[in-house]
């Protein structure tokens, strides 16, 4: 993969201020509609992704099958920070890359792009193959100023992506969250005066991918789905949930989460 706008690339030394500005300027060149023609048949998985031996794959219409690749971060002895990505085709994994840079930005909740982001962009650079689709651990739109890691991302590669996020950064639930939700239930999260974008726009969903059958004793919390760029925010919800096969994280971050964690 080729960084197609370096202006973006984390730089060492910015204050929170200036980090902050830039974040803006990722946000005003975002797309969050989408302009990729993707759709969840392409890219749904029936089960766990085996291993391919080689690179290939193709639907059986004859077309290419589209490249999905996971993102995620892990954390060697609090210096180094290691990004692992994943690609997926076809219901194989096909390639594995990892990164890492110096973990030397403090942790401030909104700047992750900043401490992380360098990692990340090395390991996304070492793939061979062109993802048609980024699944990043980490939040897109749901963001102070709507552009979270994925969106980061997905802007400096010009490639759509998608933000998977464990919690809710900002943004309001337009439904109670405190209960346990059905699988397959969805809530849109709109924006709220914490974020820059417009009041009441929605900016990604809170998504049950997965759920106990007694939610009741025991229950899975919701994953909070964000565009990052190139991706609307329903489509984004659709496309994540057609890769979570039986587990509550979707296989490309599930994949990348386990690689990042054998890398440390």
């Amino acid at each position: 993969m080729r960084v197609v706008r370096p202006e973006f690339r984390p730089a060492p030394g910015l204050d929170t201020d200036a980090m902050a500005s830039r974040q803006r300027d990722i946000a005003a060149v975002a797309d969050f509609a989408d302009d990729h023609g993707l759709t969840p048949e392409r890219i749904g998985l029936d089960e766990p992704p085996g291993v391919q031996a080689a690179l290939g794959g193709a639907t059986t219409s004859g077309e290419a099958a589209p490249v999905v690749v996971g993102v995620d971060q892990a954390f060697r002895d609090d210096e180094v920070s290691v990004s692992a990505a994943v690609a997926i085709r076809d219901g194989a994994v096909i390639e594995r890359a990892a990164g890492n840079a110096p973990l030397d930005v403090p942790y401030v909740p909104g700047l992750l792009a900043f401490r992380e982001g360098s990692a990340v962009i090395d390991a996304l650079s070492s793939l061979s193959v062109e993802p048609d689709l980024l699944v990043v651990d980490g939040s897109g739109r749901i963001h102070y100023r709507q552009a979270g890691l994925a969106t980061h991302v997905g802007v400096l590669f010009d490639v759509p992506a998608v933000g998977v996020a464990k919690s809710l950064l900002c943004g309001t639930p337009a439904a109670a969250l405190a209960d346990p939700l059905p699988a397959g239930t969805r809530v849109a999260i709109e924006a709220d005066d914490s974020m820059d974008a417009p009041d009441g726009a929605v900016v990604g969903y809170a998504l049950q991918s997965r759920q106990y059958p007694t939610p009741e004793t025991r229950h899975i919390n919701p994953l909070y789905v964000s565009p990052g760029h190139r991706v609307s925010a329903g489509t984004a919800a659709d496309l994540v949930e057609a890769t979570c096969t039986q587990y509550k994280l979707p296989a490309p971050t599930r994949l990348a989460d386990q690689y990042a964690a054998d890398l440390t």
